[in-house]
């Protein structure tokens, strides 16, 4: 239970353990200048009137022409405005009851004394000292405190608050400065997963730290180059198959009527390796960079269903008014193609495209009425080269989910299929608003 509660990043951990360095920092102070400060100047004070109480008394034993004790001390600091003299009743009346007694304070005033002496506090507008002397236990001697006010903050707390001030400032700036690297690297390796590679992360940071980034831009800057080979590779062999195959329909143009079922044939052939070559050129090239634009997805859906009207396929569009977010539109767009296509090839010719949103995201979905797929085949569909079943046929490259997934990916969204419950395939992305 404990450790859920602690924080699990690098800045909280270390903000926590700065804390409790800083608190114990705190109390061992405070401690220490009990023991060393605070405790001796009223060892000191406690002292001081020990010695008066004392002298008081050893004046008094001189004079016997009094009839009380307290008539006599009274006697004696008629002109003293510093210490009064009271009876039990008479330091009731006058607040004794209301003072605190101080164990340690009494126990020194007995050793100094040399009997059973008390001393209580009590405080108010003014701190007053109360002292009941062993030499006359029915008599309580008030002492005031001048010069000593409560309403001020003492130079002990002022020191202990600037001293916390200073620390938490300082561990916040550390923790701060530990964890901005690491978040910086969060980030760009966040970014090399989407497929964009960020320029070399600066060389900051403690020594651990500087070591995974000089890792990391390396690592980078291999998967860069890699990408880089493998978008030339395609894009070459692209080309040389690309010449054949023009060559192949020239070919075809020059045969004669009599061959026109062969004919068909070939160019059929050549369109569908033409669209097979342009989808290894789509999936590796990724999802590079594009200008985001403020558009909404009930437009695009619109747009797309007039278009599939031409081509005499029945699409049903249920849209939500979802509001214009960023986005990459051509990016979108070929989002959209793919699924539509697909709804379109495996699904029968029918379609629904819907929409909506909430406060995190919004959505939009493409459902055929096709076969559908077995469920523990759908996550398999997202890999490169992955058809479905036979049910859905083997036409195509099986690329079209794969550039789907790595373009909603790269916008930090996500993409489900899902089999319909009165058939069919329903493939939904969400995009973060």
């Amino acid at each position: 239970m404990l450790t859920r509660l602690l924080p699990r990043s690098n800045f909280g951990q270390t903000v926590l353990l700065i804390g409790c360095l800083l608190l114990i920092n705190q109390l061992v102070s405070y401690v220490s200048m009990s023991i060393y400060v605070i405790r001796p100047s009223t060892q000191q004070i406690n002292q001081l009137l020990a010695r008066q109480v004392e002298l008081l008394f050893r004046d008094l034993e001189l004079d016997r022409t009094r009839l009380t004790v307290v008539d006599a001390l009274r006697d004696k600091l008629e002109d003293d405005d510093y210490m009064e003299v009271f009876t039990q009743p008479e330091a009731r009346k006058n607040g004794l009851s209301m003072a605190r007694r101080y164990y340690v304070l009494s126990d020194q005033m007995s050793q100094y004394l040399g009997g059973d002496a008390e001393v209580r506090i009590s405080a108010g507008e003014q701190f007053l000292i109360w002292i009941r002397p062993p030499q006359a236990p029915s008599v309580w001697l008030r002492v005031p405190l001048t010069g000593f006010d409560e309403s001020k903050i003492s130079p002990l707390t002022i020191y202990l608050m600037v001293i916390g001030a200073l620390s938490v400032a300082g561990g916040w700036w550390f923790a701060r400065q530990q964890s901005r690297p690491l978040r910086r690297l969060q980030r760009a390796a966040l970014a090399v997963s989407r497929g964009k590679f960020p320029d070399p992360l600066p060389l900051k940071g403690p020594a651990e730290v500087v070591a995974v980034i000089q890792a990391f831009n390396q690592m980078s800057r291999s998967m860069k180059q890699l990408e880089t080979d493998r978008q030339l590779l395609l894009a070459g062999v692209s080309h040389d198959l690309r010449t054949p195959l023009t060559r192949i329909r020239l070919a075809s143009e020059m045969m004669g009527d009599q061959d026109s079922f062969l004919k068909e044939g070939i160019e059929h052939d050549i369109d569908d390796m033409n669209q097979i070559i342009d989808q290894f050129i789509e999936f590796v090239r990724g999802n590079p960079a594009e200008e985001l634009t403020e558009h909404s997805l009930d437009q695009l859906l619109q747009e797309a269903a007039q278009q599939e009207s031409l081509r005499h396929t029945e699409v049903k569009l249920e849209l939500g008014q979802v509001p214009a977010i960023s986005l990459p539109l051509v990016a979108m767009k070929r989002v959209l193609a793919n699924l539509i296509e697909n709804g379109i090839r495996y699904g029968g010719g029918d379609l629904k495209l819907s929409s909506g949103f909430d406060d995190q995201w919004v959505w939009f979905s493409v459902a055929d009425n096709g076969p559908g797929i077995p469920p523990q085949k759908i996550e398999a569909l997202f890999e490169p080269f992955t058809q479905g079943d036979t049910a859905r046929g083997s036409v195509g490259s099986g690329l079209g989910l794969a550039i789907v997934k790595r373009v909603v990916d790269s916008e930090g969204g996500r993409v489900e299929l899902a089999n319909r419950s009165h058939g069919g395939l329903k493939a939904t992305v969400w995009l973060p608003r």
